[in-house]
């Protein structure tokens, strides 16, 4: 029946997500979820907005939740979009923003998901390769483009980019629009949000899925000049008039609102990391340096796939990418100290350490 298929279809190469396994008792490291869950008052904000209100449609623009965003940010609410996760907020990014006759600019191991978008969109790219330390390069961005875009922390390796070398990069790219997109930025990064008013052309993503612990309510946000906004807001409103319903946005403003929780629990992720980055490394694992709630790490003695074959006949499962330069890679989800320890327990059983 595929010949009902457009040809757009038959073109696509689908983003693959992280493996949601149905089996009860697994130690699930694979989909850099937070271990810990959402704030106590994203829970009462939920329960007190279940009942007669969800007849009646949801605020069609999400101003309470600009709003928060723009609170906890120091951003004036116009310089704020709103989306259903930041992967939504991304595929209007690139439909509004990074469709030109230039190719857009992205490093080669980065998320996945931006090629998918350039082959939903008919959007002409082309990959910089990472140093050989899998390390963004700005200088190596200094070519003409159509834009550019890059994780930060980039994923899946990890890494972070100092906001002085994103700053070098907008200085070299006045009249292109630079995309950080920021899910994993809470985890020992700095917001590049600091500088949407003196770059015009800077745009700022952010998810509620990782350091709020909502990955489940799909969440996301963007912050930039009212006049990048107004782009996304009129493919939004070409596309999804409503995209936020009442339960995500009564919950994702509780969850900006609540500091001290937020910042408990991305506090705990950050020590939890730092204690299992130097038990991977005493078992002989190269481990890159995470800003990240996941770390990326080889052993160079144990092929990865088999490690990762190893952990779930263990009951744990990590992210193994079949990919150049990084198959031989694990990234494991930062989960609780106990969920860690298990996965140390378990790595020194298959190593024989």
């Amino acid at each position: 029946m595929s010949h009902f298929w457009s040809s757009v279809v038959h073109g696509l190469t689908p983003y693959v997500p992280g493996e949601q396994p149905k089996v009860a008792g697994l130690i699930k490291l694979n989909t850099n979820e937070n271990p810990y869950g959402p704030s106590p008052r994203v829970l009462a904000a939920l329960q007190a907005e279940v009942g007669d209100s969800l007849r009646l449609y949801p605020d069609p623009n999400g101003e309470s939740l600009k709003n928060a965003v723009a609170a906890y940010y120091g951003v004036t609410p116009p310089q704020v979009f709103v989306g259903n996760g930041s992967d939504e907020v991304l595929a209007h990014v690139f439909l509004a923003l990074l469709k030109h006759e230039q190719p857009l600019l992205f490093p080669d191991i980065t998320y996945s998901f931006y090629p998918v978008y350039c082959g939903l969109y008919g959007i002409d790219f082309v990959t910089i390769p990472l140093t050989a330390a899998l390390a963004i390069e700005v200088t190596d961005y200094a070519r003409p483009n159509g834009g550019i875009i890059f994780p930060n922390p980039n994923a899946p390796t990890g890494r972070l980019l100092p906001l002085a070398k994103i700053e070098a990069l907008l200085a070299g790219n006045p009249d292109s629009v630079v995309v950080v997109d920021e899910a994993y930025v809470d985890f020992g990064g700095e917001s590049a949000i600091a500088l949407v008013d003196r770059y015009p052309q800077l745009l700022v993503i952010q998810t509620l899925s990782k350091s709020r612990s909502l990955a489940g309510l799909r969440v996301g946000f963007a912050v930039g000049h009212p006049r990048l906004i107004e782009a996304l807001e009129r493919v939004k409103n070409s596309f999804n008039s409503y995209p936020l319903g009442r339960l995500a946005i009564r919950g994702a403003v509780a969850a900006m609102e609540d500091r001290p929780y937020f910042e408990q629990t991305r506090q705990m992720i950050m020590r939890t990391r730092e204690e299992l980055v130097r038990n991977l490394r005493g078992f002989g694992f190269e481990v890159l340096p995470s800003a990240a709630n996941f770390v990326f790490a080889r052993h160079p003695a144990r092929d990865a796939l088999q490690l990762a074959a190893g952990l779930r006949e263990k009951a744990i499962i990590v992210r193994h990418f079949r990919q150049e330069r990084i198959e031989q890679f694990l990234r494991i989800t930062v989960g609780t100290d106990e969920q860690c320890n298990a996965l140390c327990r378990a790595l020194a059983q298959i190593l024989g350490a």
